[in-house]
């Protein structure tokens, strides 16, 4: 049981890791990065679609996207959708493809970036511990049904706490890394 807890909460923590990775990827850099225009939507026959299963994003230089539609017809569309995203880009069309520029960032919109990079990583060491403490409420249960010791409680509680103490250092390292990329110019 008790190892059933912490193999639960390390793969929740690790949910959590993959979760704030992929937020932090939505953060825009001054270089170009497919997963940028992940979450940018369009209509495709009626349906939302990512941009993403309906043409390649591809990186042509370090500061430009190309976004090369499957369909012909899509490529107003597509550069309507990333025009209209909240991501500050002007894409402009070569014949089939998308040539989307990423403009520099100012020293002002890199410091509100960061901001926002800490909120991020603040709610990832939020669900962090959140998940530490269902782990040691679980825990607590167990004690009170007298299925395990105090003894064996206080010892998982004190793993649990290393799992924990071993995730918030990766957040920690991410944060950093993704600061670092913020201002480099």
């Amino acid at each position: 049981m008790i190892n059933e807890i912490k193999k639960d909460a390390e793969a929740r923590m690790q949910k959590s890791i993959e979760s704030l990775t992929n937020d932090l990827g939505k953060v825009r850099t001054g270089r170009a990065n497919p997963g940028l225009l992940d979450h940018v939507m369009i209509d495709y026959y009626g349906n939302p679609s990512p941009l993403n299963q309906v043409a390649s994003i591809s990186v042509s230089d370090s500061r430009t996207l190309t976004v090369t539609p499957w369909e012909k017809n899509l490529v107003p569309i597509i550069e309507k959708a990333i025009l209209t995203s909240d991501l500050g880009l002007n894409p402009a069309t070569a014949g089939n493809s998308i040539r989307v520029p990423m403009p520099a960032l100012t020293e002002e919109r890199r410091k509100e970036l960061i901001k926002v990079v800490r909120s991020e990583g603040e709610n990832g060491r939020i669900a962090v511990r959140n998940i530490r403490r269902d782990a040691n409420n679980q825990l607590k249960e167990l004690v009170k049904q007298k299925d395990i010791s105090e003894d064996d409680e206080r010892r998982s509680c004190d793993e649990i706490q290393k799992i924990t103490d071993k995730y918030v250092a990766q957040i920690d390292v991410l944060l950093a890394e993704k600061e670092k990329d913020l201002m480099e110019i």
